[in-house]
């Protein structure tokens, strides 16, 4: 007759609804910080943000000067917009990374007004053709316009620094070196594109200082909707370089995929064995103290091991001489042999010899040892 023993459904139940119920609520809680990080925009440059890196001061600006900010950190905002997207302009902030495809996408959606602070090459290359970027930088300082775009114009001295861009032939090149400049705008595609070297201007920290906020006002607020995304990761997962084709991963899986790695972490720790108190078990035989103490005598003697043997009998003697006389465990050797000689009668010196001499040198020198504690014991015991 076989004997099942594997648990039961009940059991596993029983076992996992509390793991299950944890992971459970991570995955829901991540999904729900995912979820409302995702509604507003935050960090920096985020129209949203009251930091001083923040561009809530400049987003409350274009409002009073009618017109409708949308934040976003989506992808599909920026690739299909509402409406005419001739009559709009999207504003591309700093950091996130798109893959070419992405950009492309954002090309193709019929933008008439396309803003790009601080972009990198791939933005460059596919919204801004000729625009390189110089991989030098200007010092943050008040600058003239230099150039004959009204939106600098109008602004007048304004500071600016951060990364510099090379114009193409027909482009307009405003506040730089001579050579460099961070605010470039070129006619493409039947688009007009400004490139804007630093977000620093824009932002709560300086968007007061000099012309900054007259630059942005005439820069970006030139169409009553504004659509203010802030990119994030690629959504392909990999550079396509040329090819052009729907993104392999889309963000949303790798946004479950971190929740879920962290909810196995959390349980992980929660559920991982560690080392508590010793749980007292029954052993399987009787073991006799007077066994114990032949094996450990047999193992002794198979060592030569004469000092232990002889330093477990002495202690044991003295365990003895102690409980027998009210003498502390710590107390001097000399005060303890005085107590025995008193109470015996012996040499003190022939006793702490006995007790507290050097080990045997032989198997006959240990057994004389062993005979003459058991009879000092023995006449502590029975005077």
């Amino acid at each position: 007759m076989s004997t099942a023993v594997g648990r039961s459904a009940g059991e596993s139940w029983r076992v996992l609804r509390l793991p299950l119920l944890v992971t459970g609520v991570v995955v829901l809680a991540a999904v729900f910080v995912m979820i409302a990080t995702t509604a507003t925009t935050s960090g920096p440059f985020s129209p949203d943000s009251t930091e001083p890196s923040g561009a809530r001061a400049l987003a409350t600006l274009l409002k009073n000067h009618g017109v409708d900010v949308t934040g976003t950190e989506l992808l599909d905002d920026a690739v299909d917009p509402v409406g005419r997207g001739d009559r709009k302009t999207l504003l591309i902030g700093p950091n996130g990374s798109l893959d070419r495809y992405d950009w492309q996408r954002i090309a193709d959606a019929g933008w008439s007004h396309i803003v790009l602070v601080r972009p990198g090459t791939r933005a460059l290359e596919v919204l801004a053709p000729g625009v390189h970027d110089s991989t030098s930088f200007l010092s943050s300082e008040s600058r003239e316009p230099d150039c004959d775009l009204p939106a600098a114009v109008k602004a007048g001295t304004v500071t600016v620094g951060g990364s510099t861009y090379s114009a193409p032939p027909g482009a307009q090149a405003c506040y730089g070196d001579g050579i460099n400049h961070t605010v470039i705008r070129l006619e493409t595609a039947g688009r007009i594109v400004d490139v804007v070297g630093t977000s620093r201007s824009f932002t709560n920290e300086q968007l007061a200082d000099d012309g900054n906020a007259a630059l942005a006002l005439n820069l970006i607020g030139t169409h009553a909707d504004l659509t203010w995304y802030l990119p994030q990761f690629e959504s392909g997962g990999v550079d396509n370089g040329d090819e052009d084709g729907p993104p392999l991963v889309p963000p949303e899986v790798r946004y479950v995929a971190w929740a879920l790695a962290f909810a196995v972490l959390v349980v992980a720790l929660w559920r991982g064995r560690r080392l508590g108190p010793v749980v007292p078990e029954r052993l399987p035989v009787i073991v006799h103290a007077a066994e114990t103490t032949e094996g450990r005598a047999r193992l002794y003697r198979r060592s030569r091991a004469r000092d232990r043997a002889a330093s477990a009998l002495r202690e044991s003697a003295l365990g003895k001489l102690h409980k027998a006389h009210g003498i502390p465990r710590k107390a001097d050797p000399s005060a303890v042999v005085a107590t025995v000689a008193a109470r015996t009668g012996r040499d003190p010196a022939m006793l702490y010899e006995l007790l507290y001499g050097l080990p045997p040198v032989d198997d006959s020198a240990l057994m004389y040892l062993s005979h003459e504690l058991d009879v000092l014991t023995q006449e502590v015991r029975h005077p």
